[in-house]
Order: C-alpha cells, then sequence, then structure tokens
C-alpha cells in the first residue's frame, strides 16, 4: 500500500518489481494530493500527504496536465446519435416577477437566461431520460437490445437508490447494464469519460450516455438568487466503438475538489435531528429525510468557473494535439452567460464558434450539454467531422473538459 508522509512518498504494492517502484513525482496540489508515474509502466498513482488542509486555498487550485500514455486501447469511441427531451410547462422571466421581486431585465442581463421549462403533474426526469435516449437511438440507427451499457447521469433521481435500470428497461436495452453517475452539473461529461472508458477497454461496443435533472424540484421559488437559473431536462447521446484510427474522443481532464462543497450545495436534513437529544439518547424514530434547498454562493462559483474551465479545455486540447483555433464550438455546461463569455474570451474562441440555448432554458445541470448539443446537430449548425471543445462544471465542486469529433 501507498505510505504517506509530507513530502515524500514510499509505494509498496503487492506484485510491484523494482522497476516500476522507480517514480516520478508529477507536482503537488494544495488539496494536499501529490501524484506519481512509474517511469516504465506508464502507471499514475495518486496518495494523500499528511498536514492539515488550508480551508482558504483558491478553489479548483490545481494544474491541468496531458497524459503521456496512449487513451486509447484496442479501439476508438465516437459519437454517433443524440436526443433530447423538455417538460411541457415554460416559464418565463416575467412569470417569475409575478412570484418573486425580480424582472425579465434583471435576470437577462445577470444570467441570459429568459425562460426555462419546469415538471409538472405527470411528468418526471426518469420520462425526460426515457424520451431522449429513444431518440438517440433512432439518430445512431441502433436498436435497444443492440446497446451494452446504459449510464443515467442525474443527481435527482426518482428514486432514491437510482432510476439507471428503469430507464435502460423502458427504452428496451434489455441487454444492457445500467448505472446512475451522480456528478451535479458535471454528470454528463463524467458520463461521456465513462462511456468512451469502456468502449476503449474493449468491455463495450454501444454505451447510451444519458443527462437528466429536475432541480426545479429542490429550488425555493421565494429566492431570486437560485430560482431564476434553474430548469428542467434530459439529454443523450450514443457512444459507439470504432477503429483506434477513427477515433473520435481526442483527449479530455477532469477534476474535483470537496473544499468547494460549502459553495454549492443541497444538504441532507434530518440526519442531524436523529442525533440530537436533551438527555444523551438517540431520538427514536427517525425524522422524515429531505433535502434541502439549493444553496450556492454565486460570486465563488463564478470565480471557480471562470478559471478553471479555461485551464481545463487547454488540458484536453494540448492531449488532443489542437489548439482552441482548431475547434469548430464551443460547447460549456449552461450556467450563465457571462461565464461562457469569459471562458470564450480567455480561449480567444469568437461568439460565433459558441453552442448556447441558456436563454431558452436556463441550467439543466447534467442535461444541459447534451440538451444544447441536440438542438445544433438537429438544426445542421455542428455538422459531420466538427470538432467540439465541451465542458462541464458544478457542484462537489467537480469540472473537466472533453474533445470530441462528431461523426
Amino acid at each position: 500500500m501507498a505510505n504517506a508522509t509530507a513530502g515524500t512518498v514510499s509505494l509498496n504494492l503487492p506484485g510491484m518489481h523494482a522497476g516500476a517502484r522507480d517514480m516520478v513525482r508529477l507536482g503537488m496540489v494544495r488539496s494536499r494530493v501529490c501524484c506519481y508515474r512509474a517511469r516504465r509502466q506508464g502507471l499514475v498513482m495518486c496518495a494523500a500527504l499528511s498536514g492539515n488542509t488550508n480551508e482558504d486555498a483558491v478553489l479548483g487550485d490545481v494544474v491541468s496536465k496531458p497524459r503521456r500514455f496512449p487513451r486509447v486501447v484496442g479501439m476508438g469511441s465516437k459519437l454517433i446519435g443524440c436526443g433530447s427531451a423538455v417538460p411541457k410547462l415554460e416559464i418565463t422571466n416575467d412569470d417569475l416577477s409575478k412570484i418573486v421581486e425580480t424582472s425579465d431585465e434583471w435576470i437577462s442581463v445577470r444570467t441570459g437566461i429568459r425562460k426555462r421549462r419546469v415538471l409538472t403533474g405527470e411528468e418526471s426526469v426518469q420520462g425526460l431520460a426515457i424520451d431522449a435516449g429513444k431518440k438517440a437511438l433512432e439518430m445512431a440507427q441502433v436498436a435497444p437490445e443492440e446497446v451494452d451499457i446504459v449510464v443515467l447521469c442525474t443527481s435527482t433521481p426518482n428514486d432514491l437508490f437510482g432510476s439507471g435500470s428503469q430507464v435502460s428497461t423502458a427504452i428496451g436495452c434489455k441487454n444492457a447494464w445500467a448505472f446512475d453517475a451522480t456528478a451535479a452539473c458535471s454528470g454528463f461529461l463524467v458520463g461521456l469519460i465513462t462511456a468512451t472508458g469502456f468502449i476503449k477497454g474493449g468491455c463495450a461496443q454501444n454505451v447510451l450516455v444519458i443527462g437528466a435533472d429536475c432541480l426545479s424540484r429542490y429550488v425555493d421559488w421565494t429566492d431570486r438568487g437560485t430560482c431564476i437559473l434553474f430548469g428542467d431536462a434530459a439529454g443523450a447521446v450514443l457512444v459507439q466503438a470504432t477503429a483506434a484510427e477513427e477515433d473520435g474522443f481526442l483527449g479530455f481532464d477532469i477534476h474535483s475538489d470537496g473544499q468547494g462543497y460549502r459553495h454549492l450545495n443541497a444538504k441532507s436534513c434530518g440526519v442531524e435531528e436523529v442525533l440530537s437529544s436533551t438527555n444523551g439518547s438517540l431520538n427514536f424514530p427517525p425524522k422524515k429525510p429531505a433535502f434541502s434547498f439549493i444553496q450556492m454562493n454565486g460570486k465563488e462559483v463564478f470565480r471557480f468557473a471562470v478559471r478553471c474551465v479555461p485551464q481545463s479545455i487547454e488540458a484536453s486540447l494540448e492531449e488532443a494535439g489542437l489548439t482552441s483555433s482548431d475547434i469548430n464550438w464551443l460547447l460549456l455546461h449552461q450556467a450563465n452567460w457571462r461565464i461562457i463569455d469569459a471562458v470564450a474570451t480567455r480561449l480567444h474562441i469568437p461568439s460565433e464558434k459558441i453552442i448556447s440555448n441558456l436563454a431558452n432554458y436556463g441550467n439543466t445541470s447534467a442535461a444541459s450539454i447534451p440538451l444544447a448539443l441536440d438542438e445544433a446537430v438537429r438544426c445542421g449548425q455542428v455538422k459531420g467531422g466538427d470538432i467540439i471543445a465541451a465542458s462541464g462544471f458544478g457542484a462537489g465542486l467537480t469540472w473537466g473538459s472533453a474533445i470530441m469529433r462528431w461523426q
């Protein structure tokens, strides 16, 4: 096992020969984690460093470094189909001004959002995910029974134990293994990277990745700082195995920093109450579990995003052997137009290369990237062979990017 002390790491793993212990230090981050790579094995290992954490450290203070070993193992992967679904009810900024102190001008100037879709009645996030998944398979011309894995990227499933299996079955993917991936607004990107990992490792031929969230259920509709931002939606892509020389997944970079949790969260409620008592004994029976409304420090999240996202995209581009001038489209998580514009400016990407539907849907969390991609593909904006730089960022805090070629 790895034994860590401040500044040094001793590795003694079962089966590791002497050559593999010849490690090269990659660098240190303020999160007190140090990574090393075995020179001869191309193996990456991380070990926590001892010492107190610095709560005042800059969020996401890590250095994105391109990989020095190949991502492709035996085969490549490509995106061949997409789909999306949104609720019927549309809520405009003027509608919100009737229930909270705000206005269309106040919201649009600060966020770029003018309206959003919200689940009502018998609609559910699971239903949106099913519709989006079916549309992606239809475009890809892949039968449901040919899907090997379904990844449902959501932080708001219908069931506490996840909805991936139910979504997979409803779509007809009877031969697929299905599971949920929870990473909030970075969820779809995490699912995409997971899918290509399975494919390039030879474990799957077709992977359906679905991003779906209904954050409207967790928004305080009396708080104008958050209720103006979020909407509900689902988006999906079909990732398929291909020959290594036709690989369409060119590079990626991904990170997390738990220190940022305090700036964006929806905490579980009731757990502390179970353990509290005036006489030292447990309260019983426990109170019904629930989650708080979304809590967000918008200023800190903004600062984090405009600094970390460009760095991550630059690292992905370097791994892909490309520059920002080589990409056809910049597709960011649709959180705030000011963030999108700031990232594009940092990367010297002109506005005509930005894909955005933020004005019509707001922040749809894990659904935002595939929803925008689906609309861009179906309207002819994105064409076969186009290079897309995508990036997700959000609660966790988590963030990352991927450079992809649309097939």
